[in-house]
């Protein structure tokens, strides 16, 4: 059997004042991770150092300086040091030095990751709101990445032991969500969907459920048309082609009943309908996955966590969910090649 690749793992830093820091440092702790890949973090060293001060659980926590990514070390955690005039570290505080270095640790693994220097990503909580008042385009990780990426099609994906739940539109606002619904928006997601269960998590029939829109999905056109015109005839199409894909499903029901069960991913309409039974079934665990790029970028399924920042109380559950799956579809991607 052919020995697996260990995967060389950038990870931005996110907001230096959130609990993205501390997470990352509990993560790897214990060196046990290491022997499935090589972790390179984004960060200035001011900060790491500031946690290790703060909690003596992670005064054992070492790590190894590098210029570049191409001199990390495969049995040491690496940081690549983001510089900046002036550092403070505050926990629990939103700042504009805060989100500038959030946006150059971003900058720079993006880099790495295009130029094929790490493997995966890892990108770790920012404030969204803070930096959209440096970077007044900033919506968000999945729409920062298929921009640097040729504005790349991408589905984000959630994802845990029992449920991968995708959106059809991302961080849109209620209000705009039915205007920038149509056909071929929907096709293009249940399409990514269906490639990415293919090829990243190698389901060979996989069968997706379509949530409606609407209400009870519009009660056939009583509470709106977007089902009937839009969604049943898409649905209908990739059921004739051959493709294990139903709906669409009145999401109240579709979750009461437990139907999520019986389907490999499901397909939502926006994000909350989508994020709001991922959460609740998994939250602090969970997988946020930028699906349909040639590049693999996770994500953990919380914020920044200003709340409990600077208590060494947060989880690294997500984080350890994140890796794990990264570096599995890593490989799945290579065994989908070789069958090929």
């Amino acid at each position: 059997m052919k020995e697996k690749k260990k995967i060389i793992l950038g990870v931005s830093c996110g907001d230096i004042n959130g609990i993205g820091l501390e997470i990352i440092i509990k993560t790897f702790l214990n060196n046990d991770l290491l022997a499935s890949c090589i972790p390179i973090l984004y960060a200035p060293k001011i900060a790491i150092n500031h946690y290790k001060k703060i909690y003596s659980t992670f005064s054992n926590f070492n790590y190894n300086v590098i210029k570049n990514a191409n001199n990390a070390s495969s049995s040491k955690f690496n940081i690549i040091d983001v510089s900046h005039d002036s550092i403070k570290i505050t926990p629990g505080a939103s700042s504009e030095m805060g989100a500038r270095i959030a946006l150059e640790s971003l900058r720079l693994v993006t880099e790495d990751l295009k130029c094929q220097r790490i493997d995966m990503l890892l990108t770790l909580p920012l404030n969204k709101d803070n930096i959209n008042k440096v970077k007044h385009d900033f919506i968000g990780h999945t729409e920062y990445f298929s921009k640097s990426f040729d504005n790349a099609d991408n589905l984000m994906l959630l994802c845990n032991e029992n449920l991968r739940i995708a959106t059809v539109t991302n961080h849109v606002s209620i209000s705009r969500v039915a205007s920038k619904f149509n056909r071929t928006l929907v096709e293009k997601k249940i399409q990514i969907l269906l490639e990415t269960l293919l090829k990243d998590f190698l389901i060979s029939r996989p069968r997706i459920a379509v949530l409606g829109l609407n209400p009870h999905a519009g009660d056939n056109g009583l509470i709106g048309e977007e089902e009937k015109n839009i969604i049943t005839p898409v649905v209908h199409n990739f059921f004739m082609k051959g493709h294990l894909v139903y709906g669409p499903y009145s999401a109240d029901g579709f979750f009461g009943a437990g139907q999520y069960r019986n389907f490999d991913a499901i397909l939502g309409m926006y994000h909350d309908q989508s994020l709001i039974p991922f959460k609740l079934m998994s939250f602090g665990k969970g997988v946020n996955y930028t699906a349909g790029m040639s590049v693999i970028r996770v994500s953990p399924d919380h914020g920044v966590g200003y709340d409990i920042s600077g208590q060494n109380i947060a989880s690294s559950s997500s984080v350890l969910s994140d890796i794990a799956l990264g570096v599995k579809i890593y490989h799945n991607r290579s065994a989908y090649l070789d069958k090929g």
